[in-house]
Protein backbone atom coordinates (compact mmCIF):
# COMPACT_ATOMS: atom_id res chain seq x y z
CA UNK A 1 0.00 0.00 0.00
CA UNK A 2 1.35 3.43 -0.91
CA UNK A 3 1.17 6.30 1.60
CA UNK A 4 2.43 8.94 -0.80
CA UNK A 5 -1.04 10.49 -0.91
CA UNK A 6 -1.06 10.97 2.85
CA UNK A 7 2.22 12.82 3.33
CA UNK A 8 5.24 13.96 1.39
CA UNK A 9 7.86 11.24 1.07
CA UNK A 10 11.06 12.46 2.83
CA UNK A 11 14.32 12.80 0.95
CA UNK A 12 17.70 11.48 2.00
CA UNK A 13 18.20 14.20 4.63
CA UNK A 14 14.71 13.61 5.96
CA UNK A 15 15.29 9.87 6.20
CA UNK A 16 18.54 10.39 8.11
CA UNK A 17 16.84 12.89 10.42
CA UNK A 18 13.95 10.51 11.10
CA UNK A 19 16.34 7.66 11.86
CA UNK A 20 18.33 9.80 14.29
CA UNK A 21 15.11 10.91 16.00
CA UNK A 22 13.97 7.29 16.22
CA UNK A 23 17.27 6.26 17.82
CA UNK A 24 17.11 9.20 20.25
CA UNK A 25 13.51 8.54 21.27
CA UNK A 26 14.25 4.82 21.64
CA UNK A 27 17.24 5.58 23.89
CA UNK A 28 15.13 7.91 26.04
CA UNK A 29 12.41 5.28 26.41
CA UNK A 30 14.95 2.62 27.33
CA UNK A 31 16.46 4.96 29.91
CA UNK A 32 13.03 5.64 31.43
CA UNK A 33 12.26 1.92 31.48
CA UNK A 34 15.56 1.27 33.28
CA UNK A 35 14.83 3.98 35.86
CA UNK A 36 11.38 2.52 36.51
CA UNK A 37 12.86 -0.97 36.82
CA UNK A 38 15.51 0.18 39.30
CA UNK A 39 13.01 2.16 41.41
CA UNK A 40 10.59 -0.77 41.51
CA UNK A 41 13.41 -3.17 42.34
CA UNK A 42 14.50 -0.94 45.24
CA UNK A 43 10.95 -1.27 46.64
CA UNK A 44 10.94 -5.08 46.07
CA UNK A 45 8.11 -4.77 43.55
CA UNK A 46 9.66 -7.50 41.38
CA UNK A 47 9.79 -9.99 44.25
CA UNK A 48 8.27 -13.36 43.41
CA UNK A 49 5.88 -13.33 46.37
CA UNK A 50 4.17 -10.25 44.93
CA UNK A 51 3.63 -11.79 41.49
CA UNK A 52 2.90 -15.45 42.20
CA UNK A 53 -0.59 -14.70 43.66
CA UNK A 54 -1.58 -13.33 40.25
CA UNK A 55 -1.00 -16.80 38.76
CA UNK A 56 -3.27 -18.58 41.22
CA UNK A 57 -6.62 -19.83 40.00
CA UNK A 58 -8.50 -18.83 43.14
CA UNK A 59 -7.31 -15.23 42.77
CA UNK A 60 -8.64 -15.09 39.23
CA UNK A 61 -11.95 -16.71 40.18
CA UNK A 62 -12.44 -14.53 43.27
CA UNK A 63 -11.20 -11.15 42.04
CA UNK A 64 -10.20 -10.81 38.40
CA UNK A 65 -12.92 -12.67 36.52
CA UNK A 66 -15.87 -11.18 38.49
CA UNK A 67 -14.34 -7.72 38.08
CA UNK A 68 -13.82 -8.31 34.38
CA UNK A 69 -17.42 -9.47 34.03
CA UNK A 70 -18.61 -6.29 35.74
CA UNK A 71 -16.48 -4.11 33.48
CA UNK A 72 -17.57 -5.85 30.29
CA UNK A 73 -21.22 -5.89 31.37
CA UNK A 74 -21.33 -2.16 32.00
CA UNK A 75 -19.32 -1.47 28.85
CA UNK A 76 -21.56 -3.63 26.65
CA UNK A 77 -24.73 -2.01 27.98
CA UNK A 78 -23.13 1.41 27.59
CA UNK A 79 -22.04 0.72 24.01
CA UNK A 80 -25.53 -0.37 22.94
CA UNK A 81 -27.37 2.45 24.68
CA UNK A 82 -24.80 5.13 23.79
CA UNK A 83 -24.93 4.03 20.15
CA UNK A 84 -28.74 4.32 20.12
CA UNK A 85 -28.60 7.65 21.98
CA UNK A 86 -26.02 9.00 19.53
CA UNK A 87 -27.98 7.89 16.47
CA UNK A 88 -31.26 9.37 17.73
CA UNK A 89 -29.81 12.71 18.80
CA UNK A 90 -27.56 13.04 15.75
CA UNK A 91 -30.65 12.62 13.59
CA UNK A 92 -32.55 15.10 15.75
CA UNK A 93 -29.74 17.66 15.47
CA UNK A 94 -29.92 17.43 11.69
CA UNK A 95 -33.70 17.88 11.63
CA UNK A 96 -35.26 20.58 9.49
CA UNK A 97 -37.53 21.51 12.40
CA UNK A 98 -36.06 24.05 14.79
CA UNK A 99 -38.21 22.82 17.70
CA UNK A 100 -36.52 19.40 17.34
CA UNK A 101 -33.02 20.58 16.45
CA UNK A 102 -32.50 23.12 19.24
CA UNK A 103 -33.51 20.94 22.25
CA UNK A 104 -31.44 18.06 20.85
CA UNK A 105 -28.42 20.37 20.50
CA UNK A 106 -28.87 21.61 24.08
CA UNK A 107 -29.05 18.07 25.46
CA UNK A 108 -26.00 16.90 23.54
CA UNK A 109 -23.88 19.90 24.48
CA UNK A 110 -24.93 19.68 28.13
CA UNK A 111 -24.07 16.01 28.64
CA UNK A 112 -20.93 16.33 26.54
CA UNK A 113 -19.69 19.11 28.82
CA UNK A 114 -20.44 17.52 32.21
CA UNK A 115 -17.68 15.22 33.53
CA UNK A 116 -18.68 11.56 33.46
CA UNK A 117 -17.74 11.13 37.10
CA UNK A 118 -20.33 13.72 38.09
CA UNK A 119 -23.01 12.08 35.95
CA UNK A 120 -22.46 8.76 37.70
CA UNK A 121 -22.37 10.44 41.11
CA UNK A 122 -25.55 12.46 40.54
CA UNK A 123 -27.38 9.45 39.11
CA UNK A 124 -26.62 7.33 42.18
CA UNK A 125 -26.76 9.90 44.98
CA UNK A 126 -28.69 12.80 43.52
CA UNK A 127 -31.32 12.96 40.82
CA UNK A 128 -32.97 9.54 41.18
CA UNK A 129 -32.69 9.59 44.97
CA UNK A 130 -34.52 12.95 45.09
CA UNK A 131 -37.35 11.36 43.12
CA UNK A 132 -37.53 8.52 45.63
CA UNK A 133 -36.05 5.98 43.21
CA UNK A 134 -33.13 3.86 44.32
CA UNK A 135 -31.03 2.57 41.45
CA UNK A 136 -28.20 0.08 41.49
CA UNK A 137 -24.56 0.98 41.01
CA UNK A 138 -24.68 -0.81 37.65
CA UNK A 139 -27.59 1.36 36.49
CA UNK A 140 -25.82 4.53 37.65
CA UNK A 141 -22.65 3.61 35.74
CA UNK A 142 -24.56 2.70 32.56
CA UNK A 143 -26.61 5.90 32.90
CA UNK A 144 -23.47 8.05 32.98
CA UNK A 145 -21.71 6.11 30.21
CA UNK A 146 -24.77 6.36 27.98
CA UNK A 147 -25.35 10.09 28.33
CA UNK A 148 -21.74 11.21 28.07
CA UNK A 149 -20.50 8.87 25.35
CA UNK A 150 -23.82 8.99 23.49
CA UNK A 151 -23.49 12.76 23.20
CA UNK A 152 -19.98 12.42 21.79
CA UNK A 153 -21.11 9.73 19.34
CA UNK A 154 -23.98 11.98 18.24
CA UNK A 155 -21.42 14.60 17.23
CA UNK A 156 -19.28 11.99 15.47
CA UNK A 157 -22.26 10.78 13.43
CA UNK A 158 -23.34 14.33 12.59
CA UNK A 159 -19.81 15.22 11.48
CA UNK A 160 -19.58 12.04 9.39
CA UNK A 161 -22.83 12.80 7.57
CA UNK A 162 -21.86 16.44 6.97
CA UNK A 163 -18.51 15.34 5.53
CA UNK A 164 -20.29 13.77 2.55
CA UNK A 165 -20.72 15.76 -0.67
CA UNK A 166 -24.03 17.62 -0.70
CA UNK A 167 -24.82 16.13 -4.09
CA UNK A 168 -25.49 12.75 -2.46
CA UNK A 169 -28.49 14.03 -0.54
CA UNK A 170 -29.66 16.30 -3.36
CA UNK A 171 -29.70 13.40 -5.81
CA UNK A 172 -31.70 11.28 -3.36
CA UNK A 173 -34.24 14.08 -2.83
CA UNK A 174 -34.50 14.47 -6.62
CA UNK A 175 -35.49 10.81 -6.82
CA UNK A 176 -38.42 11.51 -4.49
CA UNK A 177 -36.99 10.11 -1.26
CA UNK A 178 -38.06 11.51 2.09
CA UNK A 179 -35.47 12.77 4.56
CA UNK A 180 -35.67 9.63 6.67
CA UNK A 181 -35.01 7.49 3.61
CA UNK A 182 -32.16 9.73 2.49
CA UNK A 183 -30.53 9.46 5.89
CA UNK A 184 -31.06 5.72 6.28
CA UNK A 185 -30.39 4.52 2.73
CA UNK A 186 -27.94 7.06 1.30
CA UNK A 187 -26.06 9.15 3.84
CA UNK A 188 -25.51 6.92 6.88
CA UNK A 189 -24.18 3.89 4.94
CA UNK A 190 -21.59 6.10 3.23
CA UNK A 191 -20.66 7.99 6.39
CA UNK A 192 -20.32 4.78 8.41
CA UNK A 193 -16.89 3.83 7.10
CA UNK A 194 -15.50 7.34 7.61
CA UNK A 195 -16.73 7.65 11.18
CA UNK A 196 -16.18 4.01 12.25
CA UNK A 197 -12.63 4.53 13.61
CA UNK A 198 -13.79 7.49 15.70
CA UNK A 199 -16.81 5.56 17.00
CA UNK A 200 -14.66 2.55 17.96
CA UNK A 201 -12.20 4.90 19.67
CA UNK A 202 -15.07 6.33 21.70
CA UNK A 203 -16.16 2.82 22.64
CA UNK A 204 -12.62 2.19 23.89
CA UNK A 205 -12.93 5.34 26.01
CA UNK A 206 -16.29 4.07 27.27
CA UNK A 207 -14.74 0.75 28.29
CA UNK A 208 -11.98 2.47 30.26
CA UNK A 209 -14.41 4.96 31.80
CA UNK A 210 -16.39 2.09 33.33
CA UNK A 211 -13.67 2.07 35.99
CA UNK A 212 -15.17 5.30 37.35
CA UNK A 213 -17.94 3.14 38.75
CA UNK A 214 -15.80 2.59 41.83
CA UNK A 215 -17.06 5.96 43.14
CA UNK A 216 -20.49 4.35 43.70
CA UNK A 217 -19.12 0.97 44.75
CA UNK A 218 -19.68 -0.78 41.42
CA UNK A 219 -17.92 -4.14 41.30
CA UNK A 220 -15.59 -3.80 38.31
CA UNK A 221 -12.06 -4.79 37.34
CA UNK A 222 -10.10 -1.86 38.77
CA UNK A 223 -11.94 -1.96 42.09
CA UNK A 224 -11.57 -5.73 42.37
CA UNK A 225 -7.92 -5.63 41.40
CA UNK A 226 -6.70 -2.74 43.52
CA UNK A 227 -8.98 -3.12 46.54
CA UNK A 228 -9.28 -6.89 46.40
CA UNK A 229 -5.97 -8.37 45.32
CA UNK A 230 -3.78 -5.63 46.78
CA UNK A 231 -5.58 -5.69 50.11
CA UNK A 232 -5.00 -9.42 50.48
CA UNK A 233 -1.49 -9.72 49.11
CA UNK A 234 0.02 -6.21 49.49
CA UNK A 235 0.98 -6.10 45.82
CA UNK A 236 -0.78 -3.03 44.46
CA UNK A 237 1.82 -2.33 41.74
CA UNK A 238 1.77 -5.88 40.23
CA UNK A 239 -2.04 -5.89 40.46
CA UNK A 240 -2.23 -2.53 38.68
CA UNK A 241 0.14 -3.75 35.95
CA UNK A 242 -2.00 -6.87 35.43
CA UNK A 243 -5.19 -4.81 35.21
CA UNK A 244 -3.57 -2.43 32.72
CA UNK A 245 -2.45 -5.40 30.62
CA UNK A 246 -6.00 -6.79 30.56
CA UNK A 247 -7.39 -3.42 29.43
CA UNK A 248 -4.71 -3.18 26.73
CA UNK A 249 -5.61 -6.64 25.37
CA UNK A 250 -9.32 -5.76 25.28
CA UNK A 251 -8.65 -2.44 23.54
CA UNK A 252 -6.35 -4.09 20.99
CA UNK A 253 -9.14 -6.56 20.25
CA UNK A 254 -11.55 -3.68 19.69
CA UNK A 255 -9.04 -2.03 17.37
CA UNK A 256 -8.68 -5.25 15.38
CA UNK A 257 -12.48 -5.51 15.18
CA UNK A 258 -12.68 -1.94 13.89
CA UNK A 259 -10.09 -2.72 11.22
CA UNK A 260 -12.03 -5.75 10.01
CA UNK A 261 -15.32 -3.88 9.97
CA UNK A 262 -13.72 -1.01 8.05
CA UNK A 263 -12.28 -3.43 5.48
CA UNK A 264 -15.72 -5.01 4.96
Amino acid sequence: MSYANLYEVPGQRGIRRNRLLAVFVGAVLLALAYVVYVRFDAKDQWAAEKWTPLLRGDVWVTFILPGLAGTLGAALAGVVLAGLFGLVFATARMSDHRWVRMPAAAIVEFFRSVPLLLLIFFAFFGSFALMGVNISAFAAVVFGLTLYNGSVIAEIIRAGVHSLPKGQGEAAYAMGMRKGQVMRLVLLPQALKAMLPAVISQFVVLLKDSALGLIVGYDELVDRGLNGIAANFSNIIPAAILIAAIFILINLSLDRLATRLSNR
